[in-house]
């Protein structure tokens, strides 16, 4: 509920609250005649480009284009609301806020005790943690998640006891009613005991949950009982609590980020994974309450900073909440807004990433580098199905323009229809040249079934080994990628695996066996993936010099042939369904190159002699 300022109110408060005195404690100035001159605090200069007139009651910032007067002031570089920032200069300087009607201020005093019996409830959890009944809670979080009391103390974690009215109990031996406890979301009412209340969180770690000011309004409990069926429960919807509305650790992250940085705030999905966070000195996290993000969760995470980056699990649920997300984000962006997206590595949450060796670095390395919102929007249809008739071809055109036209501003989605045309015509462009588009060819159901027939009877499939030697030997990937890339394998799934590859390496720098098969899993190449676990049994393999000289004479072979399109897909069918002569055949051309290559360093050595 928004109170209406009365007329004067403002004029009197700018009056009294002087802007160089207000600014000139976050910004070092000097006079220089009429006005006072100082460094940006929204951008990095060296020159002075920062004004400040008092008589005029505006500052100016060149640099930046910001202006306004005090109370912008304090909403740009605070990041507080207009109400915030009045609240605030009141304060200072010794105004009293406007009275409200008798109905109004009846509703803020009820308010105003429902946050005192939280912030109460808050303090009781943090007491009993370090209690007796706290002892499993305590061993779980300093040894399954390496927080100790320091870490409790900073971000107010707390015990709920087993007991099922030790709570309610402790509130009402403060004076709180039990009106006021169950309001507060503290206790609910029993239906099956004759209306007595009882405490809604009972064996549970407790997180507290601050509104914008840093005052205690809900909380969130983790079950420490394996066996509870609601593992992360919330305080129920209140007067102060309203879940889509409001994110964890929103205040405390919106401090963090620096002034006239562009960046913004790294939402994850729970509690624990913004406390490690900023345990590992990413302060600027923080999560929403148990749901997807909501358009008003997103639009508060704007309010901190217009590039803000969603940091989800490294499995098909995270991939899953990024998409809802991306859907969510896609209406609200503005050329001053948007989205980047962090992919983890596979099975991984924040949490778990940081807490292993190197994580920290790697975790610095991801959010360095984030996927920006309309890559995973592209990414997202491209795979949603086969691209390899020309009906599907056209869905893919259809969904991108549907999900382009969901943008309300219209210079965004501009942009963004003409970015992701282009995408297309790129994606489209690659397949078709020589070698692409054969290997990507369908073999249609019969080809594929004859594929798998051939497959099950000779018990190989081309290419395989040499993309499973590239996974155990990188640096044939840093000495010969492009050659890799450029080949043309017969086997659409063996395709699917090159493409993997050649995409893991280039986002991590690492790849493994088992990283890749998740990957295929995850990106819905499930046959892809199947064939390399089955290759995966083998043992791993090592690759020397001599066999590296050997695998890139190999993967050669497979370089696309300089025919047209139409051409290169008929040989291609032609291809994957060869004989074992065929095969056999094969491996004397890699034979016979072997030789000469032999002679020709036979005769290089002669030379130099």
């Amino acid at each position: 509920m928004t109170m209406r300022l009365p007329d004067g109110f403002l004029d009197e408060l700018k009056s009294r609250a002087r802007p160089s005195q207000v600014i000139g404690k976050t910004v070092k100035l000097q006079k220089r005649g009429k006005e006072w001159v100082g460094l940006s605090p929204f951008t990095n200069e060296k020159t002075p480009s920062f004004y400040v007139n008092d008589q005029k009651q505006m500052f100016k910032c060149f640099s930046s284009g910001i202006g306004g007067d005090v109370i912008k002031f304090l909403m740009e570089t605070e990041r507080l609301g207009f109400m915030e920032a009045v609240e605030r200069l009141a304060t200072d300087f010794g105004m009293s806020m406007p009275q409200a009607s008798p109905e109004i201020r009846a509703r803020y005093d009820r308010l105003d005790r429902l946050k005192r019996a939280s912030a109460a409830a808050a303090d009781f959890f943090a007491d009993r943690l370090r209690s007796a009944d706290g002892l499993n809670a305590r061993q779980y979080l300093e040894n399954k998640r390496g927080l100790g009391p320091q870490a409790w103390a900073r971000h107010g974690i707390g015990f709920a006891p087993a007991d099922w009215r030790q709570l309610f109990a402790h509130l009402k031996s403060l004076d709180f009613t039990q009106d006021e406890i169950i309001g507060a979301g503290l206790a609910r009412i029993s239906e099956s005991k004759g209306g007595e209340p009882y405490d809604v969180f009972r064996n549970r770690i407790m997180f507290p949950i601050t509104d914008v000011h840093g005052d205690v309004i809900a909380f969130g409990g983790r079950a420490l009982d394996p066996e509870d069926k609601v593992k992360y429960l919330n305080s129920p919807e209140t007067d102060l609590f309203h879940k889509s509305s409001i994110v964890y650790n929103y205040k405390r992250a919106r401090e963090a980020i620096g002034y006239g940085e562009r960046g913004g705030l790294i939402v994850c999905e729970g509690y624990m994974d913004v406390i490690a966070l900023h345990e590992a000195g990413f302060e600027t996290a923080v999560a929403p309450l148990g749901t997807a993000l909501t358009a008003g969760q997103l639009a508060l995470v704007w309010k901190a900073g217009p590039d803000p980056i969603l940091c989800f699990d490294g499995d098909s649920a995270g991939l899953r909440a990024a998409h809802r997300a991306l859907d969510v984000a896609l209406p609200e962006l503005q050329p001053d807004k948007s989205v980047f997206v962090c992919l983890l590595p596979q099975k991984m949450d924040p949490d778990d990433l940081l807490r292993r060796d190197g994580g920290r670095d790697q975790m610095a390395t991801l959010l360095g580098e984030p996927v920006p919102l309309i890559e995973m929007l592209w990414r997202r249809e491209r795979d949603a199905e086969p691209l390899d008739t020309p009906e599907r071809k056209a869905g893919l055109g259809a969904r991108l323009k549907a999900a382009a036209a969901n943008i309300q501003n219209p210079d965004v989605r501009a942009a963004y229809q003409q970015d992701l045309a282009q995408k297309m015509r790129d994606h489209f462009w690659h397949l078709r040249t020589p070698g692409n588009a054969a290997r990507r060819a369908g073999l249609g159901a019969a080809g594929q079934a004859k594929l798998c027939a051939n497959r099950q009877k000779h018990g190989m499939v081309r290419g395989l080994g040499y993309l499973v030697r590239a996974v155990d030997n990188p640096s044939l990937l840093d000495n010969h990628g492009e050659t890799l890339a450029a080949a043309s394998f017969p086997d659409p799934d063996v395709c699917c695996i090159q493409d993997a590859i050649l995409t893991l390496y280039a986002r991590n720098g690492e790849l493994d066996r088992a990283g890749l098969k998740a990957h295929l899993r995850t990106s819905g190449k499930v046959r892809a993936a199947n064939l390399l676990e089955q290759y995966s049994a083998m043992p791993k393999l090592n690759a020397t010099a001599h066999e590296a000289r050997e695998w890139l004479i190999a993967v050669e072979q497979y370089a696309a042939p300089d025919e047209t399109d139409e051409t290169a897909s008929v040989s291609m069918r032609e291809e994957a369904t060869r004989s074992v002569a065929n095969e056999q055949r094969y491996k004397r051309r890699i034979a016979d190159n072997q030789a000469w290559l032999a002679r020709l360093n036979e005769a290089s050595q002669k030379a130099e002699r």
